[in-house]
């Protein structure tokens, strides 16, 4: 389920996944929900681009490190690649 990170209060998160895309982002989130996984999420800038780098806006998800693991396999089983 999305939470706020403040649910989360002084408890570390593991950066699960970076949705370049807000589609695959979602898919994710989709994801998450389905397999009752607690997760938040944060717009946080990368740098992309081969040639030409540019800094670019992605939503960063991130889940307990309790269930890392399990957030890891759901979401390679759909085709994801976890961060």
């Amino acid at each position: 389920m999305r939470r706020d990170p403040e649910f989360f209060g002084e408890q570390e998160l593991d950066l699960l996944y970076i949705g370049k895309k807000l589609k695959h982002a979602l898919a994710v989130e989709a994801l998450l929900e389905g397999a009752r996984i607690d997760y938040a999420v944060e717009t946080e800038t990368y740098v992309g681009g081969m040639i030409f780098r540019t800094e670019r806006v992605g939503a960063f998800l991130y889940v307990l490190p309790g269930d890392l693991e399990r957030a890891r396999e759901t979401i390679r089983a759909a085709g994801f690649e976890p961060a």
